[in-house]
């Protein structure tokens, strides 16, 4: 009989070469309420000009190894680094060359990828994108964090016309200017959908996003046509002929969820039952209403409603 381990933190932190990994890592690992009554184990990939201070990594518990070949990077390599060093939680510098796909097969089943950070050297990037776009274009959509460092105005208003946030809409990103005193928020209001479509079609992992962002910037989708799954709700507390299509959401436990719906407006109504699953198109509408506190809310005015089957995945998660 297997005997089921203990889950292992594990912190990625990739990028290219001399994209600012160590120089992130490094104050971290200093960071006594990451490191405190831990030990923590890092594993770098590829070695750049900073180096890492033996002493201070010493002080906080952090043992240090390196895996510089490719071929050496492997399941049992690392299982014997558990063996040898037996962390409590795990920081990685990722080689940008190396696929994230390969982390799959190599990690133990017991590593938990907690967070993945992709740091990207702004003025490097166009480069990087046009001839290793799909390595570069991996590290953005599967982030938790990305942070562009060596940022200039110039390189800031470039970033945002790439409209990032449409790659990977629930990253954190940041823009940390050369002078490293400023860091600015990506995001700063920008749509992270193609509103330029006749009719945005959201997918089954889009629906939390565009919720929350419609939510936020009501005025953008003022008059937009709209298609997604979800779930009906029906309550006396809606106003006569509306009822709600939407998604019950996970914030943070399994005891944190609530339910994300769109207001609807539509003949159907009376049809629909209490937790059918729809597909719902329709046109986006500001309207003042009781259940809005008598300010501007969305109210969609279907054009189509039709009975599918549930998503895979039911919940949505932040």
């Amino acid at each position: 009989m297997e005997i089921q381990k203990q889950p292992i933190p594990v912190y990625l932190i990739s990028g290219f070469l001399e994209a600012g990994k160590t120089n992130f890592i490094a104050p971290m690992l200093a960071n006594e309420e990451f490191t405190k009554d831990e030990r923590t184990l890092l594993i770098v990939t590829e070695e750049g000009e900073e180096e890492y201070d033996p002493q201070a990594l010493s002080h906080f518990d952090v043992a240090s190894f390196c895996i510089e070949d490719k071929e050496d990077f492997t399941a049992q390599t690392l299982q014997e680094l558990e063996a040898k060093y037996h962390p409590t939680q795990i920081v990685m510098e990722y080689n940008g060359m190396w696929p994230l796909a390969d982390i799959e097969t190599v990690f133990p089943r017991h590593w938990a990828l907690y967070q993945i950070v992709t740091l990207i050297e702004a003025p490097t990037f166009d480069l990087y994108a046009k001839n290793m776009a799909s390595l570069m274009m991996e590290k953005i959509r599967y982030a938790d964090m990305i942070i562009f460092n060596r940022v200039t105005d110039q390189l800031t208003d470039q970033l945002r016309q790439r409209n990032l946030k449409m790659l990977n809409r629930r990253a954190e990103i940041y823009l940390e200017y050369e002078d490293g005193e400023r860091v600015e928020d990506y995001d700063n209001g920008m749509c992270p959908f193609d509103l330029s479509q006749s009719v945005l079609e959201l997918s089954d992992e889009d629906f939390g996003f565009w919720y929350t962002d419609c939510m936020d910037y009501q005025e953008r989708y003022e008059g937009k046509t709209v298609k997604f799954r979800g779930m009906v709700a029906v309550s006396p507390r809606f106003p006569r002929n509306h009822y709600a299509v939407g998604r019950f959401a996970m914030v943070c436990c399994a005891d944190d969820t609530t339910f994300l719906g769109v207001l609807c407006n539509g003949k159907e109504c009376k049809t629909l039952q209490n937790k059918q699953w729809v597909e719902v198109t329709g046109k986006i509408r500001l309207k003042k209403l009781p259940i809005y506190q008598g300010e501007l809310g969305p109210v969609l005015y279907t054009e189509s409603v039709v009975p599918c089957q549930p998503p895979a995945e039911e919940l949505v998660y932040f």
